[in-house]
């Protein structure tokens, strides 16, 4: 399964939980409701209902004026059980191996003696590293995000630039969402040897038209 293959159906298994949640805790939940607790278009909130009514997990009973009632089935509450176990497994799983590759990262950059470093991508993973970077002597300088965040990631300023970073000896590309452009973001600011990564986050370093230019040479 490839990685996108993963991270869809991560999606799916966590927005399913997330449906079968809302009606567990509430048989007179809206879709609209749902769809806001979730953060998802209310089209995919309605389309994850009409398939779980059809696999069985939730009864839908109608009920004046021009409302519905959603009920978790005997299935439901198995399904929810077995989904809830698989994601917090999933979780664990990333948790422990995102720790043991920002561990290693951060110690080549303190073996390297490149002190100050910047995490280059806001969320989980750039939290993840923020805890590791406790165990070396080092200063983090601050996380690169979409946009600037006044209350910061885990105690470090959230910049939406570069340059708002300051001056610094290593970057890590902590980006979950789009690890590929972060590390085109900011390489050429560094030497290519002090843009580091998890390889969980599959980096290619050597985009296509470089090795066609190196072949032809």
């Amino acid at each position: 399964m490839s990685k996108s293959e993963q991270a869809s159906a991560g999606n799916k298994t966590e927005i399913t939980l997330g449906v079968l949640e809302a009606v567990e805790e509430n048989s007179a939940v809206t879709q609209r409701s749902v769809a806001s607790e979730l953060g998802i278009a209310l089209g995919l909130t309605n389309a994850y209902l009409k398939r779980c009514i059809k696999k069985g997990l939730i009864k839908v009973n109608q009920i004046p004026p021009n409302r519905y009632a959603y009920y978790l089935t005997p299935k439901g509450f198995a399904e929810k059980s077995r989904l809830t176990a698989e994601y917090l497994s999933a979780s664990f799983t990333f948790f422990r191996r995102a720790r043991t590759q920002c561990e290693a990262i951060l110690s080549e950059c303190a073996g390297q003696g490149w002190r100050r470093v910047a995490l280059i991508g806001d969320g989980d993973l750039a939290e993840i590293a923020t805890l590791c970077a406790r165990e070396f002597d080092l200063e983090l300088v601050g996380v690169l995000g979409d946009a600037p965040a006044p209350s910061g990631r885990a105690g470090l300023p959230v910049a939406g630039d570069l340059d708002a970073l300051g001056e610094f000896d290593v970057a890590v590309i902590t980006d979950l969402e789009n690890p590929q452009g972060a590390f085109e973001r900011v390489r050429g600011r560094l030497p290519e040897a002090r843009v580091l990564a998890p390889a969980m986050l599959r980096i290619r370093r050597t985009t296509s038209g470089e090795n066609a230019t190196r072949s032809g040479r």
